[in-house]
């Protein structure tokens, strides 16, 4: 009885003494530490990205490992779906068999996976266990998945935005390289029909212009047949082109 009553005192003691360094702001710092996204979203049929990084004290060797776990929304059960040890080692069964793809590189301390072709089924809890002896002990953060349908309005937004950074810019383009042809056939025209008389360096100039307008009329139609789905005919009539 008195050595039981000794050891409780000292135990008492100890946790005195550990209660008083966390009063004062000295916190037990871990060797090794883990971050994750604490909530990842994605969408059905859209590759993944869970996240993982860790720092070590010690530096990586072939002794380091990797786990990742998943517990499902609707089961407490605990699957392993990755390891890693100098090579990887994603599942083969399981809702994830040939799902799980490495994306990490443990020399810059990171230890993330991507998902393929998630379903709504796949929403749950996964964790990132890393391991790098002699630091072995951690946290173990968890990240909470959720899996949905793209919504007919975030498509229409996505659609929207290509629009504007890519067919819009390339019509406008188009529109005025048109307009300028449209313009130069109407002045070649109205100079035949004034009986206008060329110089042969008029001539010359007009014909290494009419070369490279012909150049861009090609390029606009090209454009336009692409990016518009649009025929464009030739604005230059051919009785111009001739008398020229």
């Amino acid at each position: 009885m008195p050595q039981s009553g000794a050891a409780a005192r000292r135990g008492c003691v100890r946790f005195s003494l550990l209660g008083a360094l966390l009063f004062q702001g000295i916190y037990i710092v871990l060797p090794l530490e883990i971050k994750t996204d604490a909530h990842v979203r994605g969408y059905v049929g859209e590759k993944i990205k869970l996240k993982c990084y860790f720092t070590s004290t010690n530096d990586v060797t072939d002794k380091l490992t990797i786990d990742w776990t998943y517990r499902s929304t609707s089961s407490n059960r605990v699957e392993s779906i990755f390891h890693y040890q100098s090579f990887t080692y994603p599942t083969t069964s399981g809702r994830f068999r040939d799902r799980i793809s490495w994306v990490g590189n443990v020399y810059k301390g990171d230890a993330s996976i991507s998902i393929s072709n998630p379903n709504m089924k796949d929403n749950g809890t996964f964790s990132c266990a890393v391991k790098n002896p002699p630091d072995v002990h951690h946290n173990i953060p968890t990240t909470e998945l959720t899996v949905t349908e793209r919504s007919f309005g975030t498509m229409l937004s996505s659609v929207a935005l290509l629009s504007i950074l890519v067919f819009i810019p390339s019509a406008v383009v188009v529109v005025l390289l048109l307009f300028r042809m449209m313009k130069k056939a109407a002045s070649l025209k109205k100079r035949n029909k004034s009986g206008y008389k060329k110089s042969s360096i008029e001539v010359s100039d007009d014909t290494d212009q009419e070369e490279g307008d012909g150049c861009m009329r090609r390029l606009c139609i090209r454009c336009a047949e692409c990016l518009c789905f649009v025929d464009v005919t030739d604005p230059l009539p051919q009785a111009a082109r001739e008398t020229s």
